[in-house]
């Protein structure tokens, strides 16, 4: 069965809640929704859905280009970052892969998928999870073929730790002498952006950069990432890339989203200043948390617990019209873990009122 995710409120709309009733911190989106912008535009683009989509995002990607200041044609444009993960395994087939644990769940199933074998490189929980670029090193020469392959989720979800750019770059390095890729998914690096490793690929044959606009810029009904790639793979990986996965209307907001600026200041300012009302709450109850350099937050609780009615946490909230993540499926994360999106404090102050009955 496929690995479930957050951001699921379907399931409460199928029980009778309202949009407006349900608060969703399940999934890590921008507290601040859409750039303005992108609303308005999308109306007036709507006119052009009787035409098919640019299969290749021209216009996009030469403003991602000139956002990043890189080659545009190093630039590939898809349905969302999970799209782009699936494409670098099928297209690149790797015998061997190294994924630290926990993190995301598809890269795991895009490579077995492709017919690799998994290597996992488990995280520690009383180090908060946080990479040793010197272990991770040690991993990698278990690496044998030409081409094998290591992801790495920067920041990590979901986790919310940063490796700092200095120690990707040394993995980088390494990845690049040993002839293996080095997969870096920098889908939250937006809420950090002078960690990126981005602009490195053009000197770097092996390794592959891929970044989310759902996250940051409030897309994700519609759906649209990005990945950079050295020019020696570039035209291997649009060999096995599906025409059309990028609608137009998701084309005009990203073009719109990254001239934007003025909601990236606001939406970092905003985070930061959330993030540290939300962890006041959890030393006030007391609560287990992993800090984090992200808009989202893991978090313990006694998984086992159960109430009066016996429904666990995660359930009772969800009777409740809250949301949160229950992160035990993750592999490498036991029962008891959940995670946390940043939102407004009058939306955090509902969740631990709640909470308050667990703790």
């Amino acid at each position: 069965m496929k690995n479930r995710h957050g951001g699921d409120i379907y399931r409460l709309l199928e029980r009778g809640f309202n949009y407006e009733d349900i608060l969703d911190l399940s999934a890590s989106i921008n507290p601040l929704g859409t750039p303005k912008g992108v609303i308005e535009l999308l109306m007036q683009s709507a006119p052009r859905i009787t035409h098919y989509p640019d299969p290749y995002s021209r216009r996009l990607r030469k403003a991602i280009a000139e956002y990043h200041d890189i080659d545009p044609a190093l630039v590939i444009v898809g349905n969302g970052s999970t799209e782009l993960i699936y494409l670098v395994a099928r297209a690149l087939r790797p015998e061997r892969v190294i994924i630290p644990l926990p993190t995301f769940s598809e890269y795991e199933r895009a490579v077995e998928l492709s017919g690799a074998k998994v290597l996992h490189f488990k995280l520690k929980e009383e180090e908060n999870f946080d990479i040793s670029p010197e272990e991770l090193i040690g991993h990698m020469k278990s690496l044998v073929s030409q081409g094998d392959m290591v992801f790495l989720c920067n920041p990590n979800n979901p986790t919310g730790r940063l490796l700092e750019r200095r120690d990707v770059l040394r993995l980088a390095e390494v990845s690049k002498d040993m002839g293996i890729f080095l997969v870096v998914d920098e889908a939250f690096i937006d809420f950090i952006p002078h960690e990126s490793v981005i602009k490195e690929v053009k000197d770097n044959s092996c390794l592959i950069v891929l970044r989310s606009m759902t996250k940051f810029y409030g897309l994700a009904g519609l759906r649209l990432g990005y990945g950079v790639f050295h020019k020696a793979i570039v035209d291997r990986i649009w060999r096995y890339k599906e025409p059309w996965t990028v609608n137009s209307l998701a084309e005009e907001a990203g073009i719109i989203s990254l001239e934007d600026r003025r909601f990236n200041e606001e939406t970092r300012m905003c985070i930061h200043e959330w993030s540290l009302y939300l962890e006041d709450l959890f030393k006030r109850y007391r609560i287990e948390y992993i800090p984090s350099f992200v808009n989202f937050y893991l978090f313990k609780l006694m998984g086992g617990k159960r109430n009066s009615q016996g429904k666990d946490i995660e359930a009772s909230l969800a009777d409740r019209g809250i949301l949160i993540r229950d992160c035990s499926d993750f592999r490498g994360l036991k029962r008891g873990w959940f995670r946390i999106a940043v939102r407004r404090p009058e939306e955090i102050s509902r969740l631990f009122e709640e909470l308050s009955k667990w703790v």
